[in-house]
C-alpha cells in the first residue's frame, strides 16, 4: 500500500507541477502579447492626435493649439461616456480591484466592463491626459488571467494563480523587468509567497520578458551607463533625496484625493468631467507640452544631463504634478505609477541641480539622482519597495546604482509610511471598507458577515429578560470574534439592522469553527506546496 500511495503520490506532484506551468505558460503569454497591443495602440493614438513631440512640430501653432484642445476635450468626453455608461463607474478599475479579488476571493467585475475600462483607459493615454499606464495593463492582464482560470485542471487557489501570473506578466513585459514582476505581483496583489503560486508566476514572467524582447525587441525604459564611485558624502544626500521624495508622495497622493473631492462636489454629469479635465490640460499643456500623456520621452530626457535647467525641471514638475491629480481625480481612466515614475525622475534630477552640484565638486552626476528619486517616490505610491529596487537593478545592470537608489528607497517609504500609509491602493481599499494595514486574515475576516453563518431559528421575544450582544449583517467574522470575548453567550442572535427584525441565531461554535476554518484556508493557500 505505501508504493502505492508513493506512486499516485508522484504522479500527482508530475500533474501539478504540469498543470501549474501550463497556468503561466498560458496566461503569462496572451497577458503579455495583450500588454504590447496596449502600448502599441496608444503609441499609435499620440502620433495620430499629435500628442507626441515628433507629431506636434508637423503643425502650425494655431492648427496645434485646436488640435490639442480638441484631443482632450472630445477623448475626454468619450471616456466620460464609456465609464459612466458601460464600467457603469465614475472610475476605471484597476490595481486596487485586482488586490480586492485576490485578497477576498471574490470575482473581478464583468469581463465587458473590465475590457470596456481598458479601452478607456487606451483612449485616455492616446488623447494625451496625464495618466499612466502601467496600472490599466496590471488590470488587463488579471482581466485575462480570470478568463483563463475556467479551465478545469483540478487546482486549488486557481482564480487567484491565474490573475497573478497575468498581473506579473504584464508588469514584466511593461517594464521589461521580469524578476521586478515577479516580485510586483507577490508584494503588491498577493500578500505572501506561496511555493505553488510563485511556480506559476516565474513561468508567466518569463513569458513576459520573452514576448518583449525576443518577439517584439521591446527597448527598455530608458539606458544609463554610470562606471564612476560614489562619494561617501553622497550617501547622505541619497537619504535626504529620499526623505523629500517621501514627502512629495505624501502630498502627491493627498493631492489626488483632494482632486477627487473637488470633482465630486461640481453639479455637472459625471460623464462630462473628464471632458473638462481634458480641455484644463489641454490649456496647461499649450504652454507646458512636456505634461502630456505618460511622457516617456520626457523620463528619458531627465536623465540625461543638460536636458532640462532647473527651472524647467521645476515647471514641468509642478505642472505635471497638478494635471495628473486633475486628470484622475476627474475621471480619465488611466494609473498613478508611471506619473509617480515621471514626478520622481523629474525631483531626482532637480535635487541633482540644485543640492550636489552646489556642495560637491564632483559627484556622480545626474542621472543617479534621477533614477534614484524616479523610485523613490513612486514606490510608496505603489506599496513596492522591494519591487522597485529590482526595477532598477535590472533596467540599469548597475549594483552601484541599486545601491544608491536603496537608500532613497528605504527613507521615502519610512517617511510615507508615517505620514500616510502602505500605499495608494491600500487608501482606496480602505475608502472601500477593506482594511489591508493589520493583516490580509483580519481584513478577509472582517469581509465575511457572520449572517452567512445563521439560522433560521424561534425568534427570541422576550429578549429584555435574556441581556446579552446581539449581531446584524453587517457584522463580520472578526467582529464577532471580537465581541465574544466579553460574553457566556453560546446562542447569540441576528437581527436586521433597521427593523430589529429577527434574521436567525448563531452559536458560539459555529462562529469558532468559521474563524478557525478561514485561518487555516489562507495559511494552507500560503504554505501548501
Amino acid at each position: 500500500m505505501s508504493q502505492i500511495a508513493a506512486k499516485t503520490r508522484a504522479h500527482l506532484t508530475i500533474y501539478q507541477m504540469l498543470a501549474l506551468s501550463a497556468i503561466g505558460l498560458v496566461v503569462g503569454t496572451i497577458s503579455s502579447f495583450g500588454t504590447i497591443g496596449f502600448v502599441e495602440l496608444v503609441h499609435w493614438l499620440n502620433v495620430q492626435l499629435y500628442i507626441t513631440a515628433e507629431s506636434r512640430s508637423q503643425l502650425e501653432p494655431g492648427m496645434l493649439a485646436l488640435t490639442t484642445i480638441a484631443a482632450l476635450t472630445l477623448g475626454g468626453l468619450l471616456v466620460g461616456v464609456i465609464l459612466h455608461f458601460g464600467v457603469k463607474s465614475d472610475k476605471p478599475l484597476g490595481p486596487a480591484d485586482t488586490i480586492y479579488a485576490v485578497q477576498l476571493r471574490e470575482k473581478l467585475p464583468h469581463p465587458v466592463r473590465g475590457f470596456l475600462s481598458t479601452i478607456a483607459a487606451i483612449l485616455s493615454l492616446g488623447c494625451g491626459a496625464s495618466v499612466g499606464q502601467y496600472g490599466p495593463v496590471v488590470y488587463l492582464g488579471a482581466l485575462i488571467g480570470q478568463l483563463s482560470n475556467r479551465f478545469p485542471l483540478g487546482i486549488r487557489d486557481i482564480r487567484s494563480i491565474a490573475i497573478a501570473c497575468g498581473v506579473a506578466a504584464a508588469i514584466s513585459t511593461a517594464f521589461n523587468a521580469p524578476i521586478a514582476g515577479l516580485i510586483f505581483t507577490h508584494e503588491v496583489i498577493l500578500r505572501h509567497y506561496s511555493l505553488r503560486i510563485f511556480t506559476s508566476v516565474t513561468v508567466a514572467t518569463a513569458c513576459g520578458y520573452v514576448v518583449a524582447n525576443v518577439v517584439f525587441q521591446h527597448p527598455p525604459l530608458f539606458l544609463i551607463d554610470f562606471e564612476q564611485a560614489f562619494h561617501a558624502a553622497e550617501f547622505f544626500l541619497f537619504a535626504l533625496e529620499g526623505i523629500a521624495c517621501g514627502l512629495l508622495a505624501v502630498a502627491f497622493m493627498k493631492l489626488l484625493a483632494k482632486a477627487g473631492a473637488v470633482s465630486r462636489q461640481l453639479k455637472i454629469h459625471a460623464a462630462f468631467k473628464p471632458m473638462l479635465a481634458g480641455f484644463l490640460v489641454a490649456i496647461v499643456a499649450l504652454q507646458i507640452p512636456e505634461v502630456l500623456g505618460a511622457g516617456q520621452s520626457v523620463l528619458r530626457l531627465a536623465t540625461v544631463p543638460g536636458s532640462y535647467s532647473a527651472f524647467d525641471l521645476a515647471t514641468i514638475l509642478i505642472a505635471k504634478v497638478i494635471v495628473t491629480a486633475l486628470c484622475i481625480g476627474f475621471g480619465f481612466a488611466g494609473g498613478v505609477i508611471f506619473p509617480a515614475l515621471l514626478i520622481g525622475v523629474l525631483f531626482g534630477a532637480l535635487f541633482a541641480i540644485s543640492i550636489p552640484e552646489l556642495l560637491l565638486g564632483e559627484y556622480s552626476g545626474l542621472s543617479v539622482y534621477a533614477i534614484s528619486g524616479m523610485v523613490a517616490l513612486a514606490s510608496p505610491v505603489i506599496g513596492a519597495p522591494l519591487t522597485a529596487l529590482l526595477i532598477i537593478f535590472e533596467i540599469t545592470r548597475n549594483y552601484e546604482v541599486t545601491i544608491a537608489a536603496m537608500v532613497t528607497i528605504v527613507f521615502a517609504n519610512l517617511v510615507a509610511f508615517h505620514w500616510y500609509g502602505r500605499s495608494l491602493f491600500d487608501t482606496q481599499l480602505a475608502n472601500r471598507g477593506i482594511d489591508l494595514s493589520q493583516g490580509r486574515e483580519r481584513a478577509y475576516l472582517q469581509h465575511h458577515k457572520i449572517a452567512e453563518y445563521s439560522v433560521q431559528d424561534d425568534p427570541i421575544t422576550d429578549s429584555a429578560s435574556k441581556p446579552g450582544i446581539e449581531f446584524d449583517e453587517n457584522t463580520s467574522l472578526w467582529t464577532a470574534m471580537e465581541t465574544m470575548r466579553d460574553s457566556q453567550d453560546e446562542t447569540i442572535p441576528v437581527v436586521d439592522s433597521k427593523s430589529g427584525d429577527s434574521l436567525g441565531t448563531v452559536s458560539r461554535p459555529t462562529i469558532l469553527n468559521a474563524y478557525l476554518d478561514a485561518i487555516h484556508d489562507l495559511r494552507r493557500e500560503e504554505h501548501e506546496a
